[in-house]
């Protein structure tokens, strides 16, 4: 990697980048904490044990599953003249179950709800990638920077939950994190040269775990 030059540093550092940044923190209310996306399902079978297999089923699910379809449509939606009420309806059409469904959505709008109060912009309620995009680009931000801080943050939420979840210490927790970081930038720039074609998801032992998830009689996340 080369050093980082002045402009990338400015850019790293302008308001709308940071404001993304805001917008995308742990912080922000949008209720992710309550949502394991199949994480409580996989550790209760046995799936997910420690960091090591952490960070095998969280590589999946960026790199071929929810991660790399939501980084096509967040940059779907970023480009100029974007039907955003189809990647919209698109974006409900691909999720595997109500669940899911229901993360996404939730999750969605509790997101342009805020961003919405704290700018006055008038953002309707979408499905999470679809809210993201609709409400950053007004930031003009380079699509793949918008993604990578996106998967940051959904890869950022499960880690912590895993954490909350397994024997997981913070160290072994974060270490996980550091290493599916250096995936990010890669499917983010794939993401950002994407057409529709592209959109798939290969996971579908995470997608089960999200059936499964839907019937347990007790459960500390709603999905």
């Amino acid at each position: 990697m080369g050093m980082l030059t002045r402009t990338h540093i400015d850019a790293m550092l302008s308001p709308a980048a940071l404001t993304l940044h805001h917008w995308l923190s742990p912080s922000f209310p949008t209720g992710a904490f309550a949502y394991s996306h199949g994480l409580e399902q996989v550790i209760a079978e046995g799936a997910v044990t420690d960091a090591a297999t952490l960070e095998h089923w969280l590589a999946d699910i960026l790199r071929f599953g929810t991660g790399w379809q939501e980084s096509v449509l967040i940059a779907l939606a970023l480009a100029p003249n974007a039907d955003i009420e189809q990647l919209d309806a698109c974006s409900a059409a691909l999720q595997p179950c109500a669940e899911r469904l229901l993360e996404s959505r939730e999750q969605g709008a509790a997101f342009a709800r805020t961003v919405a109060a704290i700018t006055g912009r008038s953002l309707p309620a979408r499905a999470l990638p679809i809210a993201v995009a609709e409400a950053a680009a007004p930031l003009d931000l380079p699509k793949a920077d918008v993604v990578a801080l996106f998967l940051q943050a959904f890869a950022t939420n499960l880690v912590t939950i895993a954490i909350r979840h397994l024997p997981l210490g913070q160290s072994d927790g974060h270490g996980v994190l550091a290493r599916l970081l250096s995936l990010l930038p890669e499917i983010a720039e794939r993401a950002s040269r994407a057409s529709l074609d592209d959109l798939g998801n290969s996971c579908l032992s995470a997608d089960m775990a999200a059936f499964l998830h839907e019937t347990k009689e007790v459960r500390l996340f709603r999905t």
